[in-house]
Formats: C-alpha cells, sequence, structure tokens
C-alpha cells in the first residue's frame, strides 16, 4: 500500500485520546475501515494525502466519533501550517518569475478553478501541488518514509519547477494531485485489420483525448482500397478513409477546455494505399486533427539512392502485388511537404534499434506520439520533461559558462521525477498501464537551447554551436542513464528488463527509454525560455495558442524576444525606432542599426539555412535515446529541391525523421513573423509532374560543415 497505516492509526490514537473517546485499540480498528475505504476507492491509483485524512474523518464520523473527527481535522491543519511555514522558508530565497504570457496560458489551462470557473490556485500552488503528488510516490518504495525526509524530495520536485529550471509535460502540471490524475501527454494505440477492433481503438482514442491526452496510430496494418472483403464478401475502403473517421471523431471530443485532440497517423511507403496517402491533405481542411508521416523503410532509401523500383506489399497477406519507383515516390513526399508541411517522414527501421526499441520481443515500433519524438510500442505512454538550458548557465571569467554541476544535479532529478509519475499515473486503459510500467519509457529532454546560446555568444547556425549541442546534450543522456541505474538498484529495473537490450549488454535500468527532445511549446511559454532545440523563431511574433473555454479557436499572444531587447540597451544599439523595425520584421538581419556580431547571434529561424537546421537536430540525435522533434523551418521563397536536399540529409546524418514547414503554406499557421504582418499568400500548386530537380538552385549554405557531414553523399539524381 502506498500509504502506511501505523502513522494513521497514531493520527487517529492521538485524536481518540485528546478527545478522552478511546483508547488504541478503538484507533486500529477504525484505522482498518478507512484501509479497507481505501483499497476499494483506490485500487491502483495512489491516494492524495487530503484523499487519505478525509476518509479517515469519514470513517470516524460513520463510528460516531463527530468530536474526534473534529480533532483530526484540527490535526490537519496544524500539519498544514507546519507545511506552509517550511515553504514560506523556501520562497524567502526564491524568486518565481512569471512572464505575462506564461500567466496568461496558466490561467487559462493549468492553474485549478471552482465549479464556477473562478481561480483558486497561484502558480506557486500548482507546483506545489504538481511536487507534493509526484513525491508521493516514494511511498510506494519507502512505506515508512519519515514527513521529513518526503518533504525533502517534495522540496527536490518544487525547486526545479518553480524555479523554471524544469517541467513536466503539460497533463502532469494540469492533472497531478487533480482528480482526473491523467499525466502523460500522449499514447499509441494498434489497429488491426477488423471493423470491430478499429472500432474499439476509435473508442479508446476518443476517452484518451478526453482526459487530454494525444493519440499516434500507423494504419499499415488495414488492407488497401478495393481489396477483397471475406466477411462481407464486398470491398475494402482502405486506410485513409478510417484515418478520416478518426479525423472526425477528435473534432467532436472535447477535452475540457484544456488541450485539442491531437494524433499521428503513419503508414508504410510500401503499403499499396502510399500515394493517395502522400497527397491525402492536399485539401485543406481535410485530416486537420492530424499530423501524417510516412514510415520509409531502409530498403526504400537504398532503391532511392540506386534510382530502383520497391515493392508494395499487402498487408493482409503480405504478398507483394504491384512495384513503384523509389525516387517518383520520394519526389512526391518531398513536393507535397514543400506545399503544406505534410507528409513528415520518419525511418522507421532506425526507431527499432537497440536504444529507441530496446524490448523488440514485445513488438516493432509502428508509430510515434503526434509530434514524432516518442516512438511507442501500441499501448505505451510518453511521459516527458524539459530541462531549461537558459536556467543552466553561470556568471564566468568573460560572461556566461555553462554549470555542469547544476546541470547535473537537474538531469538526475528530473529523471528521478519522471519516474515517479509513471508510478502517479491513472492511465486512461489497463492495457497501457500494464505496458507502460513493464517498459517504464521516459523522455527527458530540453528547452532553452537557443537562449542558452545567445548567452554564450555562440551563432546557432555555427560549429561551434553544434559542439555546444553534443556536449550538452551527451552530458544530459549520461546523468539521466547513471539516475536511471540508481534507480534501479533501489526500486529494480523495468519489468520487461529481461531478454532486453540493457539486459544483452548487462546494464540494470529503471527505464527503458531516458532521453527525448520534445517540442516544449506551452510549457517553453510557462517557462520563458525557447522552444526545445529550436532557434528563436523571431525576436517578435505573433503566437496564436488553442487555450480557455474556446480552445477550439486560437489566442493570439504577442512575444518580443527580451534577450534581444536586454543585449541592444547593454551595447547601446537600443531605440524605440529600432524595436518598432524589428518587430515589423521578426528579424534583425541586414538592419545597419545592429551590429553584425549580434546580428549572428540572434539569427532566427528563417535566417538559417535548413542544411544548418538539420545538422542541429543531428547532433542532438547523436545521444537520444528516442527522437527528435524540430520543424526545419523554410522561407516562402523556398524550392522543392531545398526541400528534397533537407530530407537527404537527415537520412544520412541519422535522424530518425523529419518535419519541415514553408512559411505561409497553410491558411493558418501557429507562429507568424512580425506583429503587424498580414499579407495573404496564396498556396502555390504542385504540377503531378515530375520536378527536375537538377534545374533547381542549390540550397545555401553559410556556415562550415560539421566533420561527418563531408562524408554524404549528394542527392540521388534522376
Amino acid at each position: 500500500m502506498p500509504f502506511d497505516q501505523e502513522k494513521i492509526t497514531e493520527a487517529i490514537g492521538k485524536a481518540l485520546i485528546a478527545a478522552r473517546e478511546a483508547d488504541g485499540k478503538e484507533a486500529k480498528k477504525i484505522s482498518d475501515e478507512a484501509i479497507k475505504v481505501l483499497s476499494e476507492r483506490f485500487p491502483v491509483k495512489i491516494p492524495t494525502v487530503e484523499d487519505v485524512q478525509d476518509i479517515v474523518v469519514e470513517t470516524l464520523k460513520m463510528s460516531g466519533f463527530e468530536e474526534v473527527a473534529d480533532l483530526y481535522n484540527a490535526y490537519r491543519e496544524k500539519r498544514k501550517e507546519i507545511r506552509e511555514a517550511k515553504y514560506f522558508l523556501i520562497l524567502h530565497d526564491m524568486k518565481i518569475q512569471i512572464t505575462p504570457n506564461a500567466y496568461k496560458v496558466l490561467e487559462s489551462r493549468y492553474l485549478r478553478k471552482d465549479e464556477n470557473g473562478k481561480i483558486i490556485e497561484t502558480p506557486t500552488q500548482l507546483f506545489q501541488r504538481v511536487a507534493r503528488n509526484i513525491a508521493a510516490a516514494e511511498k510506494f518504495y519507502q512505506p515508512n518514509i519519515s514527513d521529513d525526509d518526503l518533504f525533502k524530495t517534495e522540496e527536490k520536485f518544487f525547486r526545479m519547477m518553480a524555479s523554471l529550471e524544469f517541467m513536466p509535460n503539460s497533463p502532469t502540471l494540469m492533472n497531478a494531485g487533480a482528480p482526473l490524475q491523467q499525466l502523460s501527454a500522449c499514447f499509441v494505440l494498434p489497429i488491426e485489420d477488423s471493423m470491430e477492433l478499429i472500432f474499439e481503438t476509435l473508442k479508446n482514442s476518443a476517452l484518451i483525448h478526453q482526459s487530454g491526452g494525444g493519440t499516434g496510430f500507423s494504419f499499415s496494418r488495414l488492407r488497401p482500397k478495393g481489396d477483397y472483403v471475406r466477411s462481407t464478401q464486398g470491398i475494402a475502403s482502405g486506410p485513409i478513409s478510417f484515418a478520416s473517421v478518426f479525423d472526425k471523431t477528435t473534432e467532436v471530443v472535447k477535452q475540457g477546455g484544456k488541450r485539442r485532440g491531437a494524433n499521428m497517423g503513419i503508414l508504410r511507403v510500401d503499403h499499396p494505399d502510399i500515394l493517395e496517402f502522400i497527397s491525402c491533405k492536399d485539401k485543406e481542411g481535410f485530416m486537420d486533427n492530424f499530423n501524417i508521416s510516412v514510415a520509409l523503410t531502409n530498403e526504400f532509401m537504398k532503391a532511392v539512392e540506386k534510382g530502383k523500383k520497391y515493392k508494395l506489399i499487402n498487408p493482409r497477406n503480405n504478398q507483394a502485388v504491384d512495384e513503384l519507383d523509389a525516387r517518383e515516390v520520394f519526389d512526391k513526399i518531398v513536393s507535397h511537404s514543400w506545399v503544406s508541411g505534410d507528409p513528415g517522414v520518419i525511418f522507421i527501421d532506425r526507431m527499432n534499434e537497440d536504444r529507441t526499441n530496446a524490448t523488440p520481443k514485445l513488438g516493432r515500433i509502428e508509430s510515434t506520439n503526434p509530434c514524432g519524438e516518442q516512438p511507442l510500442l501500441p499501448y505505451e505512454s510518453c511521459n516527458l520533461g524539459s530541462i531549461n538550458l537558459d536556467k543552466m548557465l553561470k556568471a564566468g571569467k568573460k560572461g556566461f559558462e555553462v554549470d555542469w554541476d547544476k546541470l547535473r544535479e537537474t538531469a538526475g532529478n528530473a529523471a528521478h521525477f519522471l519516474d515517479n509519475v509513471i508510478e502517479m499515473n491513472n492511465y486512461p486503459l489497463p492495457q497501457i498501464e500494464a505496458l507502460t510500467k513493464g517498459n517504464r519509457k521516459i523522455g527527458l529532454g530540453v528547452m532553452g537551447f537557443a537562449d542558452m546560446l545567445i548567452r554564450l555568444e555562440i551563432p546557432y547556425a555555427s560549429n561551434q554551436a553544434l559542439q555546444v549541442a553534443d556536449k550538452i546534450m551527451k552530458f544530459i543522456n549520461d546523468e539521466g542513464h547513471k539516475m536511471s541505474e540508481e534507480l534501479a538498484e533501489k526500486r529494480g529495473s523495468f519489468p520487461n528488463w529481461p531478454d532486453s537490450f540493457y539486459d544483452r549488454i548487462g546494464k540494470k535500468q529503471r527505464n527503458a527509454t531516458v532521453t527525448t527532445i520534445a517540442p516544449t511549446g506551452t510549457i517553453g511559454i510557462i517557462s520563458g525560455s525557447s522552444q526545445g532545440i529550436e532557434p528563436l523563431f523571431a525576436l517578435a511574433y505573433v503566437r496564436k495558442s488553442y487555450i480557455g473555454k474556446d480552445a477550439h479557436r486560437p489566442t493570439e499572444l504577442i512575444e518580443v524576444n527580451p534577450l534581444f531587447e536586454e543585449v541592444a540597451k547593454r551595447e547601446g544599439f537600443y531605440s524605440e525606432a529600432l524595436i518598432k523595425k524589428v518587430a515589423e520584421a521578426g528579424s534583425a538581419q541586414g538592419m545597419k542599426e545592429v551590429p553584425k556580431k549580434w546580428q549572428n547571434i540572434f539569427i532566427t529561424a528563417h535566417d538559417i539555412s535548413p542544411k544548418d537546421h538539420v545538422k542541429m537536430q543531428a547532433a542532438f540525435q547523436k545521444h537520444i535515446d528516442n527522437a527528435v522533434s524540430k520543424t526545419i523551418n523554410f522561407p516562402h521563397s523556398a524550392t522543392i529541391a531545398n526541400v528534397k536536399e533537407a530530407y537527404w540529409l537527415a537520412y544520412k546524418l541519422g535522424c530518425k525523421g523529419i518535419t519541415i514547414y514553408r512559411d505561409g503554406s497553410k491558411s493558418m499557421q501557429i507562429l507568424n513573423v512580425g506583429v503587424k504582418k498580414d499579407e495573404k499568400r496564396n498556396l502555390m500548386k504542385v504540377s503531378e509532374k515530375k520536378e527536375k530537380v537538377e534545374k533547381q538552385p542549390e540550397l545555401i549554405d553559410p556556415s562550415p560543415q560539421i566533420p561527418d557531414v563531408s562524408s554524404v553523399s549528394t542527392l540521388p539524381i534522376k
């Protein structure tokens, strides 16, 4: 049991004696009844301290001890006062800095409200709630842990969040210590080739969306359109038709005004319906609740490189039914991505390598979470959190430098926090709980990387930045795994460890995976940091955020980079006119008022070559168990050849997937450069005729090549 009956009995006994109502024997009897009620109401989920105390009060009253119940409540209040006094001392030497935009997001999505919608929680209280709830998992492993020792863990978790040094994924912030207690960001569900099972998955996905989670699916097991259906003597409608049903269901399921439903839809490149899938989002408004990606195999990519055809396989019988020219299919993927950003691609065989799919005997990874950074087996969940690298710096002799001791401590504490999340989670399905606890995958990542580089005065598009990325992520990955080993010694390795990758190499691990790079959209706003490993999107921009009661409608948040303003004032080139000019353009490139050094430091996403975007993703991927969520941003003027080159480079540099977005290629986009930019761009239509790549201009790469790029073969040209 996660609670200590001895302590419950002791507390009841003290209250009975104080009221002169009964002795210790009666206390044990009442305690037994309270434990019985707790076990009935919380068969799996760990009750909060308040839950336990409420049931004790309820049991006392049912047993006829009204006065004792009042005394027990007085005892609760005294302990609450002690806790508040401890937090008073903690907060005395802390300064919690929440930006206005951060508070807007917290107010609309995270802070608890009463039945009338009135906010009843401050940001500090939110962090206290989450820290206390996640620390309670310690009781699973130390049933007799003292209040002081338990509070030490709680304090550790609280300080990380309150100082904005670490933030868990949104559902944990929203739901930890709240009635829902659903803490996972996303889930992968299986889709089998059966009408009954398809709609069973549809039902389960609706339940997950209702709980605030996103879902990932592979439609690759479904027979192709027009295939024979023996049971009905009819023909199959194909995976795209079923995907549209999932899309419509997502549209109508509300998530309590907190999060929109989000999905990832994946189809293998060797599925007979792959061409229809690639173009399925050409019509704007279709599949709007899905990101889609094509699962590219090693065999397919080799065929692209050699200019050969490859086979299409009917999943119903695993028989080859046709073949396609690999380069033509690759070109089709690229051209449609250029139009709308969809589809992205994942390199599915890489996602089944040892570190990513550490338990291959349980099956192959077929899909990811909606943002693509967490490859998961069917019925697994992703439990993510990110270290704010902007907070991992200290003042040195020549400016800022990395505080390696602080980063080591934060990485270890964050891994500990995320392992506790798995225990405290209230899972939407028993299958998800079983496999999540069986593999105990966590995803520790980073945000604020661009901010860190700015403070270190290192241009994002430079070899020095790549070296920082390599060193930082290796350090975090090493420290995260060290904590996983330490937890394995105390708590045991993940249950599916036998016959796993880690079993084969003789390494105890608490978690089958440890590191992931998530996009950190809203938690980045809360932390006041740049997103994930992305460069600054712009020095000023409008963010469309889906928050509040009208979560289906975007709220516009104007964001101006505070570091730029800070540096401009310090270096003496600040003026109101410059800030207005930068706000309108989104970038400082080419502005004579801004020294060249600072133009390079404050380079934005659209000022960076796609090659440099991809190289940065690859630098982080080297030290990531799972995958990396990063958007390769292109200016509106980018060509199809530019996109193709980025896709090929991602494959050659060992990325596990790639997502691109060409500015203005959709009528609605989350981030918009500048605060006055309202020009409408017409989407260009891609001709179905094959692009002659050799006539496209070369992608300009202003930075030196990183060492391992020089060996990359050129783009396959037909």
